[in-house]
């Protein structure tokens, strides 16, 4: 099984890389499709369903669709254009999308909630349709968004091309077993294999620039993070608080006034400055997605800060340790909130970020799966139920502590041989398992949990 670090890891947009940016993804494959069919269409159409759907407007759903269909991309979102584009489109009722003719679209007609049942597919379907001038049908594609970014269309999910392993790689792995035996017959690390992996497929000079690009964004979002003020966007009135708790971090340095445990506050606030960025829809990295995008970034801000001995050289294998994590997680189970819960987005973060923690503090590739499952196992059944669909509350503090946890997970598993009770490949299946009986109301939809509890008008 061969899934990218550049697959697991994608610079992006938020909200959510399963209600932003997929949904910006499929319509700009619908796109593609148009520009090669045989006739000239006259209008678009455009239907959200299942979570999609229900938490749509609090994760931009809407905008993303229709700046997808007027040719944006996640990788190369322009804010200022696309505020320029929606005004636009509301306007004039046309999407003028590149290399092809303009086309009619009324945002408040053409683009349908539709809050029936779900697609059969998946929790987060789509539909889109091209129209001719009598406003007839002529081509038409569902899409589902998987989480992470990923999306497939029916056909593509039917056929199981979310599990198509294309060309040979040299360590092909499918379970951390499969990953363990191959690291102990070869002395390789889990970056190792992961490596050789990605270089059968690119050059180096490649990956390197890729990984460290990966992490600039990261860094650069901390940052952004740490420095911002005032309130997020969507009503709740959610004021941004990593700056505050940041400078009081930095005031308090020096002075021996602090308890050991303010060391969890640093954690926190590098993931906290990171969601609220998320959650204001600023470029970040998905890890392995928008609404966990703080944990990685925030557990290597915390190794390179904090740790003694830390050097910027390793976080190549940190990032390529926590993408072969997360793809196991993938591969085997989900990412996605609306499939799963929350455990499968900062659950999985935490896993991906205590491996790689482990693995540049120089543990053993059986530390490195230990660690894993220790920060897996400890975030099973954790729901997804963001307050009026936003991913805001509880996510912004939640991936605070899944950097605490993947912290104090790899810590655990430094402490010991690597020998568990619990494999990984156990935990992961379990969250499979728990996320397939989890009620979905508690599953991206904001009809349950806190998202029922708490007033948010």
């Amino acid at each position: 099984m061969f899934l990218s670090v550049f697959e697991m890891f994608k610079v992006g947009i938020g909200p959510s890389s399963s209600h932003t940016m997929g949904p910006m993804v499929a319509a700009g494959l619908f796109l593609d499709q148009l520009r090669h069919a045989p006739f000239t269409a006259h209008g678009l159409r455009a239907s959200l369903h299942g979570s999609l759907a229900f938490t749509g407007v609090g994760h931009a759903t809407d905008r993303a669709t229709i700046l997808g269909l007027a040719g944006f991309s996640p990788g190369t979102y322009d804010a200022d254009r696309a505020e320029a584009v929606l005004a636009q489109i509301h306007d004039t009722h046309t999407i003028n999308a590149p290399d092809l003719p303009p086309l009619q679209f009324h945002p408040k007609h053409d683009l349908v909630f539709d809050y029936g049942p779900p697609l059969g597919g998946h929790a987060n379907g789509m539909q889109i349709h091209a129209t001719d001038a009598q406003g007839d049908i002529i081509l038409s594609q569902t899409y589902y968004s998987i989480g992470g970014g990923f999306v497939l269309t029916e056909k593509q999910l039917t056929q199981g091309a979310d599990r198509d392993e294309g060309a040979p790689v040299p360590y092909p792995f499918k379970s951390a077993a499969d990953m363990l035996r191959m690291c102990e017959t070869t002395g390789k690390s889990v970056a190792d294999l992961k490596r050789a992996n990605e270089l059968s497929r690119m050059k180096s000079h490649d990956l390197d620039r890729g990984l460290a690009r990966l992490w600039e964004v990261m860094n650069c979002c901390i940052d952004r993070g740490l420095q911002a003020e005032g309130i997020l966007p969507g009503g709740l009135q959610v004021k941004r608080r990593a700056k505050g708790i940041y400078d009081k971090l930095q005031a308090e340095r020096g002075m021996n006034l602090t308890a050991p445990h303010t060391i969890n506050d640093w954690m926190s606030v590098y993931a906290m400055a990171v969601n609220e960025e998320n959650a204001a829809g600023g470029q970040v990295v998905t890890a392995p997605t928008n609404g966990a995008a703080g944990v990685v970034p925030a557990t290597i801000r915390y190794y390179l800060d904090h740790v003694p001995g830390a050097t910027s050289t390793k976080i190549p294998d940190f990032l390529l340790t926590a993408a072969a994590i997360g793809g196991l997680v993938k591969f085997n189970a989900s990412i996605s909130g609306a499939e799963a819960g929350c455990q499968a987005e900062v659950g999985s973060a935490a896993a991906m970020a205590a491996a790689g923690l482990t693995a540049v503090m120089g543990g053993t590739p059986m530390q490195v799966e230990n660690a894993a499952e220790i920060a897996l196992e400890h975030h099973l059944g954790m729901t997804c139920d963001p307050v009026k669909g936003l991913v805001q509350v509880p996510c912004i503090e939640r991936n605070g502590l899944g950097a605490i946890k993947a912290v104090s997970a790899a810590s655990l598993s430094m402490r010991g041989d690597g020998t568990h009770l619990v494999p990984l490949d156990a935990a992961i299946e379990t969250m499979r398992q728990t996320g397939l009986d989890m009620s979905e109301k508690y599953k991206e939809t904001s009809l349950g949990g806190l998202a029922v509890n708490v007033p948010n008008c």
